[in-house]
């Protein structure tokens, strides 16, 4: 599978909220790098960091862009809130190895009316 269609099954798996659908998408020993949050490692680790974000917020991915250049795939996308990101996804394979993703932390709490822990 082309980078830039397992992102597109990756977005519509995000989208129904099934975090089995999503852990599938990656390597065993892949590593979800979201860069608000500590990076996971580790497919089960990924499946149990969507179960929690799901359980937590209603999130919605809607694809403004999707460019694929070798085995990276880049998603540019926005939520019906107005929260905008962007994903960066190396795939080997048929599954990703590799996510980053870009999105600003403060407004999605602001967002979806969670807490805001202060500095440590």
């Amino acid at each position: 599978m082309e980078p830039r269609e397992l992102v597109r099954s990756w977005v519509d798996a995000f989208n129904r909220g099934d975090a089995d659908a999503l852990a599938d998408c990656y390597s065993e020993d892949a590593t979800n790098h979201q860069v608000a949050e500590e990076p996971v490692i580790g497919r089960n680790a990924i499946r149990e960091m969507f179960a929690t974000g799901f359980a937590n917020a209603k999130m919605v991915c809607i694809v403004e862009h999707i460019f694929q250049e070798g085995e990276w795939a880049v998603l540019e996308w926005r939520d019906p809130l107005g929260l905008r990101g962007c994903g960066f996804f190396h795939v080997v394979n048929g599954k990703i190895v590799f996510q980053r993703g870009y999105w600003d932390k403060l407004t999605f709490l602001r967002l979806q009316g969670l807490p805001m822990l202060e500095a440590q």
